[in-house]
């Protein structure tokens, strides 16, 4: 595409495999729902290191990927019209998302229970009669579908005409903007999860953190508008990653209410819910640590990674591959590797560096196939 920032491209790379590495410190000892869990979470040194990993991701990756996602979305609308526009979302987002939870999730699942003595195919079937769609980390194409269906409706109610696709650059906000933002974002992440706590999905969807995730896909659609990405400078948002530093060290605390109160080894999620301080801290430390981190990671890859690369362009054609089919091959490599006796995060880095390798080597076909390549 002419003109296309490649540095998100690489973006995109580095995050999906970030999605891998956070799956894998799942399955040995960090907190959150995983297939495969070899290690539960515990006071060890291990655990808490993979527990501090994991709460950094969740503060801003996958609200990273929406912040991406919204940055394409109103030249995509405006060039396709509304009729093309979504039959595109419904089938690089739907399709993916069905198959997924159809085949690709009970699949994962089916893998899982033959490991541990019970039947393949009976849990195939259990799970198709129990009508158990499981939509793992394609929840993201389900929310993000949901997120383009309400673009596009707020974009017809507004009455904009989708011919008008011209930029109107502004200056990027000031910190102040970033600070009430940031607040604004953890008091009504507080709120949400007053009613639907950390680790507690509806339809599929952990609403807990979706204040973040609707903010952020909303930023990304202003961010082309008015071009915020390319006048992104350390000026203007140093005192946002500065502060994002300052908070991240306070991440011991935020691990030790996690670990705290992981309920002895559940394998789900269980931050503090209601208003404790354990529980504030949390909601509010999220977004002030994401903003400050996206932002260093959009000035650090739009200054190293913006040439042309023939590696990073075979990466970046096959991460949404990779991010479709990742679990199948995680779980599989975990298993195969179960009898290892190896530390914690030596078995951390192995599994999760071979299934990352293993993913786009093994998307690489799927990318070709006439009736894939459309979708993946």
């Amino acid at each position: 595409m002419p003109g296309r920032e490649l540095y998100i491209d690489r973006l995109r790379v580095v995050m999906t495999a970030l999605v891998i590495l956070h799956h894998t410190a799942l399955t040995y000892g960090a907190i959150g729902g995983w297939f495969w869990r070899e290690l539960d979470p515990s006071a060890s040194v291990s655990s808490r290191l993979l527990i501090l990993f994991c709460t950094t991701n969740q503060a801003y990756f996958m609200g990273f990927f929406f912040l991406l996602a919204g940055y394409f979305t109103p030249l995509s609308l405006e060039r396709k019209g509304y009729a093309r526009f979504l039959c595109d979302r419904f089938l690089r987002l739907g399709i993916p998302l069905l198959a997924f939870g159809l085949f690709l999730g009970p699949l994962t699942a089916a893998i899982v229970e033959a490991f541990q003595g019970r039947s393949f195919w009976g849990t195939f079937v259990w799970l198709w009669n129990h009508k158990q769609f499981i939509n793992g980390p394609l929840w993201f194409a389900q929310a993000l579908l949901i997120f383009s269906l309400a673009y596009c409706l707020w974009r017809k109610l507004a009455g904009a005409p989708l011919t008008q696709s011209e930029r109107a650059p502004k200056l990027v906000p000031s910190n102040i903007w970033w600070i009430i933002s940031a607040i604004a974002v953890g008091a009504i992440a507080l709120l949400i999860r007053q009613f639907v706590p950390v680790g507690v999905n509806v339809w599929g969807l952990q609403l807990a953190y979706f204040s973040s995730y609707i903010f952020l896909f909303a930023l990304g659609i202003a961010a082309w508008r008015h071009d915020w990405l390319r006048q992104l400078t350390w000026k203007n948002s140093r005192l946002s990653i500065l502060r994002a530093t300052l908070f991240w060290i306070a991440m011991p605390v935020a691990t030790y209410f996690l670990a705290t109160h992981s309920g002895g080894g559940s394998g789900k999620s269980n931050v503090p819910s209601g208003l404790s301080v354990s529980a504030i801290f949390y909601a509010f430390w999220e977004p002030l640590v994401a903003w400050g981190l996206i932002a260093a990671w959009l000035l650090a890859f739009r200054k190293w990674q913006n040439q042309p690369s023939n590696l990073w362009s075979w990466l970046g054609r096959r991460a949404y591959a990779v991010y479709i089919i990742h679990p199948v091959i995680l779980v599989l490599i975990s298993l195969l590797l179960h009898g290892w006796a190896a530390p914690a995060l030596i078995k951390f880095t192995a599994t999760g560096s071979l299934t990352i390798v293993a993913c786009w080597l093994l998307s690489d076909p799927l990318v070709r196939l006439p009736g894939l390549r459309r979708i993946v």
